[in-house]
C-alpha cells in the first residue's frame, strides 16, 4: 500500500541519520537536499532558485555554480541544507499573520519617502 504525504517547503531532509553521525559517507540516494540562494549582478538580494542534493556545502556550492550560473549571471550563492529551513504552515496563514493587521502604523502608507531613497 502506498501512502503519499504532504511536506511543506523546508520539510525535506528531516530524516535522522541511521548511525547518529553527521560526517559518515552517503551513497547517491541518501544525499541530503540543499536549497540553493542566488544574488545576480543587478539584485541586492539573494533569490531562491531551486534545490539540489550533494554531500556536503562545498558540493552543494559548486553544483549551483554549474547549475544556476552557466553564464555568470551570479555574484553569491548561499546553500542551505532543507532540513535546517523551518516554515510556517499555509494553511495556518490568515491566523499567523492576523496579529499585525490591527497595527496599521506598521503599513508604509503614512511615510513620505524622499526620492533620494532608492531600493525601498
Amino acid at each position: 500500500m502506498v501512502f503519499f504525504q504532504k511536506h511543506l517547503y523546508g520539510d525535506y531532509g528531516d530524516k535522522e541519520s541511521p548511525t547518529g553521525g553527521g560526517t559518515e559517507k552517503h551513497s547517491a540516494n541518501e544525499w541530503p537536499l540543499w536549497e540553493i540562494f542566488i544574488r545576480s549582478k543587478q539584485g541586492l538580494d539573494h533569490k531562491h532558485v531551486g534545490s539540489l542534493h550533494a554531500v556536503d556545502a562545498q558540493m552543494a556550492i559548486e553544483n549551483a555554480r554549474d547549475v544556476y550560473t552557466r553564464r555568470q549571471e551570479g555574484v553569491s550563492i548561499w546553500v542551505v541544507e532543507s532540513k535546517h529551513i523551518h516554515a510556517s504552515n499555509p494553511d495556518e496563514a490568515e491566523s499567523f499573520y492576523e496579529p499585525a493587521n490591527d497595527k496599521v502604523y506598521r503599513h508604509p502608507t503614512f511615510y513620505d519617502l524622499p526620492d533620494e531613497i532608492k531600493h525601498m
